[in-house]
């Protein structure tokens, strides 16, 4: 890259003004290494100078030094020391400092992790108009932490940073608009405030623009801008977009059908954690659409679907146990599966483990738990239960067993 003289020509000046103690050009020239202006970039020169000036209680500088000290830019890493140097800057009214010390709090790095003193740090951010903070702190009001919880002060909050073009706050307000939270709700001001922010490329903006397009709220359905929507968000890695556009590649809608296409984008979110994405993408695995056909992928995808609590998952994973397919065949696993999936209230595996429980598999025989569950899968309208039902009255089982028991 190109040195620019005049950039050349500021750091001599810089460095002699410098070496006699003068404080703003020790920190121009911390800035010049930082950069890499009229001088080779060095993070440590850069860091080396920021400290000079910090020492002499100059805000800005101090803010500098926690930042080098939090990305371990010229300094070996500490959060401690980081959190330090923003406490200093922070009491002295830079702003900066005081949203960064707000998210060391909010994370716990470098100091005892409190919602309580994170609201406090943004809020003085946020109160000298600093859309970050503004924000962060709006979210902590939104979900009620370190600070009562308050629909209206987010709303307030998230308008003050979105007037600065805080991207995330403008979603966030469509979001209180679509729910009616903290202020009446319109999904035609939900859309207007998407649209706003889904146009600068912002992906969650996207992704619930196409979903008010897929739903038809707010605008006339379209399938076919939902898909374009989720595309644009999905490609930007965007995990729910990506699930979603599987879903709509898999059922052909707004796009043309494509098992391929939904098994890569379902991979694509499942990979970045989404459980709906890991259980679908299993059952695609299972039948063997749009990919080669594993019992053992199936399995493993609905672990770990499973393992973050997804109902269905649960249930398709006792019905992998039961049946040995992938796995080793475990009706005490099965159980165990059916269980969790039951207590969700998913009635099918209620109905399975009810069976489970008649005929003794892998649990102890149980004429009580199985009319029990058979019970809890009736009143979901789930028809085969109430056959079990009258068969198990038929051999004296009544409902007084259960309540019994």
């Amino acid at each position: 890259m190109a040195v620019e003289q005049s950039d050349v020509e500021a750091v001599k000046r810089f460095i002699k003004a410098a070496e006699q103690g003068h404080a703003t050009a020790q920190f121009n020239l911390g800035v010049m290494y930082e950069q890499g202006r009229g001088v080779e970039q060095s993070d440590v020169e850069a860091a080396k100078w920021f400290a000079k000036v910090a020492e002499q209680e100059d805000a800005e500088a101090q803010t500098k030094v926690g930042v080098m000290y939090k990305h371990g830019r010229g300094v070996e890493q500490s959060d401690v020391e980081a959190a330090k140097w923003y406490s200093k800057a922070a009491e002295q009214g830079d702003a900066t400092a005081q949203f960064n010390l707000g998210d060391m709090y909010k994370q716990g790095r470098g100091v005892e992790q409190s919602d309580v003193e994170a609201a406090k740090w943004y809020t003085k951010a946020a109160e000298q108009g600093h859309a970050a903070a503004q924000f962060n702190l709006g979210l902590m009001y939104d979900e009620g932490r370190g600070v009562e919880q308050s629909d209206v002060e987010a709303l307030n909050l998230y308008t003050k940073a979105a007037e600065q073009g805080q991207l995330q706050a403008q979603t966030n307000i469509g979001v209180m608009y679509e729910k009616g939270q903290g202020v009446k709700q319109s999904d035609v001001e939900a859309v207007k405030w998407f649209t706003k922010t889904a146009e600068q490329g912002h992906a969650a903006a996207q992704f619930n623009l196409g979903e008010m397009y897929k739903q038809g709220r707010g605008v006339e359905q379209s399938n076919v801008e939902a898909a374009n929507l989720f595309t644009k968000a999905a490609e930007q890695g965007y995990a729910a977009a990506q699930f979603s556009l599987g879903e709509l590649y898999r059922q052909g809608q707004g796009v043309e059908q494509s098992d391929v296409e939904a098994v890569k984008w379902y991979t694509k979110s499942a990979e970045q954690g989404d459980e709906v994405a890991q259980n679908n993408l299993g059952l695609m695995y299972k039948l063997g659409r749009g990919v080669e056909q594993s019992d053992v992928e199936a399995a493993k995808l609905y672990t770990k679907a499973a393992e973050q609590g997804y109902v269905t998952a649960q249930f398709n994973l006792g019905e992998v146990y039961r049946q040995g397919r992938g796995v080793e065949q475990s009706d005490v696993e099965a159980v165990k599966r059916f269980t969790r999936a039951a207590e969700q209230g998913h009635a099918t595996a209620q109905f399975n483990l009810g069976l489970m429980y008649e005929q003794g598999l892998g649990v102890e025989r149980s004429d009580v738990e199985a009319f029990k569950w058979f019970t809890k899968a009736a009143k979901q309208g789930y028809a085969t239960a109430y056959i079990r039902i009258g068969l198990m009255q038929g051999r004296g089982v009544e409902q007084s067993d259960v309540e019994a028991a």
